[in-house]
């Protein structure tokens, strides 16, 4: 199995993403920047702009519009979960 013969028409290095992968990672980045947006957006929102990033096949000239509502909408959730996150402590007397 370490011969030449059993790489011959595979990949290697794990290269780009099929179209379908590409659009499976657009909607699973596009629901999580949604659900973000009213829960755990600090953890949800990275977790969207990463799978939106790859579903653009790591450029940002893309004509899925799945991809770009995961990366921008988990920037914001991103942005939001921190700004929440520290309001809270800010309360209870950990934020100076």
């Amino acid at each position: 199995m370490t011969g030449t013969r059993y790489f011959e028409g595979k990949r290697r290095g794990g290269g780009d993403l099929t179209g379908d992968e590409r659009s499976t990672f657009g909607v699973i980045g596009a629901v999580c920047a949604v659900v973000g947006l009213f829960v755990m957006g600090f953890v949800l929102g990275p977790i969207a702009m990463v799978c939106g990033w790859l579903a653009m096949g790591r450029r940002w000239n893309t004509r899925s519009k799945a991809a770009v509502v995961a990366v921008v909408l988990g920037a914001l959730d991103t942005v939001f979960g921190l700004i929440w996150l520290f309001a809270a402590s800010g309360s209870w007397g950990l934020w100076v």
